[in-house]
């Protein structure tokens, strides 16, 4: 085989290897249904504590994913963290829907979680879900553990 033939095939396999960590670098980072220009619409929800939730996380809801996280901003009014969540348009939920902030695992990535209530009315594009659970915060339950035993302790 000559020089010029191994350095192509060569060529190929980097260009090929490069395309391939492209492709896992979007799977990774959540950014592989970027591409997708499905019809959405919007939802806002308001929490206390968002915790470590970030911009793209996934909205599922019965463990489909069915929408993105749009936008995250404090509200310096309310004090509260607003998000606005893109929902598919294929998928409805009822006025009396919450959402909750929950997490993969024990130590995963933290994603929004949508269960569906009973109303007949359906949210529409802009509406508020005013039934919300922020996100349990692991620091905060070993520091509330700690005080509580403690406190039993002291009393004995």
């Amino acid at each position: 085989m000559d020089r010029t033939l191994l350095d192509l095939w060569v060529g190929i396999f980097v260009a090929a290897g490069i395309a391939a960590l492209f492709v896992l670098a979007l799977k990774v980072g959540n950014a592989s249904d970027t591409f997708r220009t499905g019809a959405t619409y919007s939802l806002v929800a308001e929490f206390d504590n968002i915790g470590g939730l970030k911009v793209r996380a996934p909205v599922k809801s019965s463990g489909v994913v069915v929408g993105r996280v749009d936008n995250i901003q404090f509200d310096g009014k309310k004090f509260t963290a607003r998000v606005v969540m893109n929902i598919d348009k294929r998928y409805e939920f009822p006025k009396d829907t919450s959402v909750s902030i929950l997490t993969s695992g024990l130590l995963g990535e933290q994603y929004i979680g949508i269960e569906a209530g009973g109303d007949s009315a359906m949210l529409k594009d802009g509406d508020t879900v005013k039934l919300t659970q922020s996100a349990v915060v692991l620091e905060k339950l070993i520091g509330q553990f700690l005080y509580n035993k403690a406190a039993e302790g002291g009393s004995k």
